[in-house]
């Protein structure tokens, strides 16, 4: 039986939620509809907003439900990049090179197609923000800024950002920031949102719900130009609304805020396990992020990763694969050649180091036994992997 360690890719759907949303799925009616089966779905869903948008401290008009947590991205940085260009240019977008691809990808857009303009903010090794880059980036680039876009915690190292910060300096220049708290959501308390914060987003399948539901908080006074127009049925999106989706997401955000902190205790104990079995058993592998510098109180409690420097992060993963255990490089393969992580490009990892990224995320159903029988297993995986070495990389042709 596989031991699922790669939960922060998805998470898989508690009995609970599998039953609450077949239930919902039940539900007929368009929640759109003045008629008593329409209104009866609007019921549902609208209960099932207020119970997601409770769980970090914000109203239920505030929480704008979503096709994922990538149309919630894309929706609050091009939205509010949109919306800032109606009172005069404002081309300036500020954000670090570590982000998901989801916010990397909606900023190339929006560069490419927007006349935007990047301005990169560096990261440390561990990957945090420069917060006193980011302070230097808004004097210099003053009123042409037209918001701040960040992570509450990176998806891949599991380093915690310096949310709190950087929402006091957006604040004080004007500025709206953005939030990807994808990775967060579920992990580590959220709520109450810091004041600077005006948009901020989350998904269902990483907390065990469905996978195509998602949210963004879009907090009063702030303003978003939808991506999807034909109906206005929310704040910032056009579309026919998930009510059975959103119900299930509103029990596994539930369940998950229920017991945050036990949950990030459990796993924060099983994530120090395996990283001293790393150290113990792997002197060859390094670890990454704030778990790397001891500052525990600055990682996710689920998060461990790491980069085995001469072995590709794809050969470590199949051969644990074959073993038994699911687990991510958090790279990219594009087209069958091996990529460097951007993230740990972005910490100043070298780009052969980079490649032997492996990232194991835990659950609350984790053990004691799964991850013992982890450690057991990867002084083979390495051993074969160091002994494949890196791949080939052939040249690409064109862009």
């Amino acid at each position: 039986m596989t031991v699922y360690l790669d939960h922060a890719a998805t998470s898989p759907m508690p009995p609970s939620v599998r039953a609450a949303f077949a239930d919902a799925l039940a539900v007929v009616g368009n929640p759109s509809s003045i008629h008593s089966a329409g209104q009866g779905a609007r019921a549902v869903l609208d209960d099932a907003r207020a119970r997601i948008a409770a769980t970090l401290g914000v109203d239920a008009v505030e929480l704008t439900l979503t096709g994922g947590g990538t149309e919630a991205v894309n929706t609050g940085v091009k939205g509010l990049y949109w919306r800032r260009q109606r009172d005069g240019a404002r081309p300036v977008i500020l954000m670090t090179a570590a982000e998901h691809h989801a916010t990397l990808d909606a900023v190339d857009w929006l560069v490419a197609h927007a006349t935007a303009e990047l301005v990169t903010i560096p990261v440390d090794p561990a990957g945090r923000m420069r917060i006193t880059a980011l302070e230097e980036s808004l004097v210099a680039h003053g009123d042409r800024v037209a918001l701040v876009t960040m992570l509450a915690a990176n998806n891949e190292v599991g380093t915690l950002q310096p949310v709190a910060d950087a929402a006091r300096l957006a604040a004080a220049r004007g500025v709206p920031l953005h939030v990807d708290a994808i990775a967060a959501y579920g992990q580590v308390p959220l709520a109450p949102l810091p004041a600077g914060v005006s948009a901020l987003s989350i998904s269902a399948h990483k907390v065990g719900g469905p996978v195509g539901v998602g949210a963004l908080v879009i907090r009063r006074g702030v303003d978003v130009e939808p991506l999807l127009h034909g109906g206005g049925q929310q704040r910032g999106r056009a579309g026919t609304m998930d009510a059975a989706g959103a119900v299930a997401f509103a029990i596994a955000a539930e369940e998950a805020h229920a017991s945050l902190a036990e949950r990030a205790a459990h796993k924060a104990s099983l994530r120090d396990r395996l990283a001293a079995g790393i150290r113990s058993r792997v002197p060859e592998a390094v670890l990454s992020g704030a778990l790397a510098e001891g500052a525990l109180e600055e990682a996710l409690p689920g998060t461990v990763h790491l980069r085995v420097p001469g072995a590709e992060g794809d050969s470590l993963l199949f051969l644990l694969d074959q073993a038994g255990f699911a687990v991510s490089t958090g790279s990219a393969c594009q087209a069958g050649v091996p990529e460097p992580s951007h993230v740990l490009l972005a910490m100043g990892v070298s780009a052969s180091d980079a490649r032997g990224a492996l990232r194991m995320t835990l659950g609350p159903e984790t053990t004691a036994d799964d991850i013992d029988a982890l450690v057991a297993a990867l002084p083979a995986a390495v051993e074969r992997a160091l002994a494949a070495g890196l791949a080939a990389r052939t040249p690409r042709l064109g862009r």
